[in-house]
């Protein structure tokens, strides 16, 4: 059956002004799994006017009221697991294992932001001028544009839009072209069924091609206040030179290049095993995904031996089938892009350890060795299942290479002494770095962001509030002040 996905703008389902739609289809069977609105500028500004005739409302609703609505959005989400997974899986081709962790992290997300509409709003600050008291105060900015990618479509989108809802703020949501589904109008659906006043959460879709109009009308309208962007650096470099002429303030979680370093006193088989896990988790579509693993001489002939036998083995195909670990890309470009990629490496002289053949719409994991670094496989973010492995001699060189890159969004290091572990944390150049662990991680209430050319600010229902509210400066006095003149 061919579902219909159409804007949400103030409480109600409509079609795109120029009664344009664009076919979504299944990466795994290439069927049309949804008809859905192509908008324009013009569907935005409505979505945006939504929004801000909304705010008043809104921003005066108590605590409990906001919080109430998440909550029951939580439970929404909860009950409808089976059918969300379902439509996971059949949109942006994630196994039903990664469906079922990004369900789970949607409905504690949720639960978590609901606090937020009873945290603290600002704070008591001490005056030199006596007689007059001074206050710090918090209060929502307004209308919020939220700009989802399709990889991780639940999450993404609901981490863009829970927590500057929760502190009262009104959302415009932008999904991907990929994911107009599971990444915007199922979250109208969820929260409509929670009891969302209309114009709150505003969602408008768009054809392949078309994201760049609905992006600069939404960064440009007046009444947007703030930007959120999950996706790729060079888009995002874009918005934000877009946001600076509009002295807008915007949070980019943008592209990473990980590295995961495999220290010689770490437990072999527990690397390989977090080393396959952090490369190829989701097709390696994942942005925290592994693209680079560094291992220490001494255990390297081991490591990579058992690495690149296990990558051989991951199962392949149907995402539908619980035993499939690697299902499809996400399109044809996408497929076309890691293929050339790989070759690319290869014909400059790369070792193929594992996978590197093709099988549409899949591409195997695949492990190559002594890529050089004029390849675009060293260098630049390539979402799929492909990972570099190299040697080196020691911590100090494996620190030095990862810090090479021109991202910084996660790392991870694998030893026996998590001391030290701690040690090198604090020499990469990274907004997140995990010990004894893979880098593919992700909580509600962490503050998940990156550093250098992956991004700027952090996500996280604890950290929300410092882009999503607008700081006042207050102060009263009950007596006359003195003057000068």
């Amino acid at each position: 059956m061919t579902l219909a996905v159409r804007h949400y703008i103030d409480g109600r389902w409509s079609d795109s002004g120029t009664g344009r739609r664009y076919d979504k289809h299944n990466p795994w069977t290439g069927a049309v799994l949804a008809e859905v609105a192509a908008g324009d500028a013009e569907d935005a500004r409505h979505g945006v006017e939504a929004a801000h005739a909304a705010f008043a409302s809104w921003s005066a609703t108590s605590p409990t009221d906001r919080q109430r609505v998440l909550l029951r959005a939580a439970d929404v989400v909860e009950r409808r697991t089976e059918e969300i997974a379902g439509l996971l899986t059949a949109e942006i081709g994630c196994t039903r294992q990664v469906a079922m962790m990004h369900i789970g992290f949607c409905a504690s997300l949720l639960r978590q932001a609901s606090g937020l509409a009873h945290g603290p709003i600002g704070q008591i600050m001490p005056s030199d001028v006596p007689g007059t008291r001074a206050y710090a105060i918090r209060g929502p900015v307004g209308v919020v544009a939220a700009i989802a990618p399709w990889n991780a479509s639940l999450v993404l989108a609901a981490r863009a839009i829970v927590g500057p809802m929760a502190l009262g703020n009104t959302v415009v949501l932008k999904p991907s072209e990929e994911s107009p589904l599971t990444g915007g109008a199922l979250w109208a659906e969820v929260f409509a069924e929670a009891g969302l006043p209309a114009g709150v959460l505003n969602v408008v879709t768009h054809a392949p091609g078309d994201a760049g109009a609905i992006a600069e009308e939404l960064i440009g309208h007046p009444h947007v206040r703030r930007v959120n962007f999950t996706g790729s650096t060079v888009t995002g470099r874009r918005l934000a030179e877009a946001a600076g002429r509009h002295l807008k303030r915007i949070v980019l979680q943008l592209s990473g290049h990980n590295p995961l370093i495999v220290l010689a006193d770490a437990d072999l088989g527990y690397a390989v095993n977090a080393a396959a896990y952090g490369a190829f988790v989701h097709q390696g579509q994942v942005c925290m995904c592994a693209r680079r693993i560094y291992v220490e001489r001494a255990i390297a002939g081991e490591f990579t031996e058992r690495f690149a036998a296990k990558a051989a083995t991951l199962p392949m195909g149907d995402p539908a089938d619980p035993r499939t670990v690697i299902g499809p890309l996400i399109n044809k470009w996408a497929l076309s892009l890691v293929t050339r990629r790989v070759e690319e490496a290869v014909a400059m002289g790369a070792g193929l350890l594992a996978g590197g053949t093709p099988e549409p719409p899949c591409y195997p994991a695949t492990v190559l060795t002594g890529v050089p670094a004029g390849a675009e496989l060293a260098f630049d973010e390539t979402f799929g299942p492909v990972v570099i492995l190299d040697v080196v001699e020691d911590a100090d060189e494996a620190v030095r290479r990862a810090n090479e890159s021109r991202f910084g969004l996660t790392a991870a290091v694998l030893t026996g002494q998590p001391s030290r572990g701690l040690e090198i944390a604090r020499r990469l150049e990274a907004g997140i770095v995990h010990i004894n662990d893979q880098p593919v991680n992700d909580e509600p209430q962490m503050p998940f962001g990156g550093v250098k050319d992956s991004g700027w600010g952090r996500f996280g229902v604890g950290f929300a509030a410092e882009d999503f509210t607008e700081l006042q400066w207050v102060t009263s006095r009950d007596t006359p002040r003195p003057f000068a003149f």
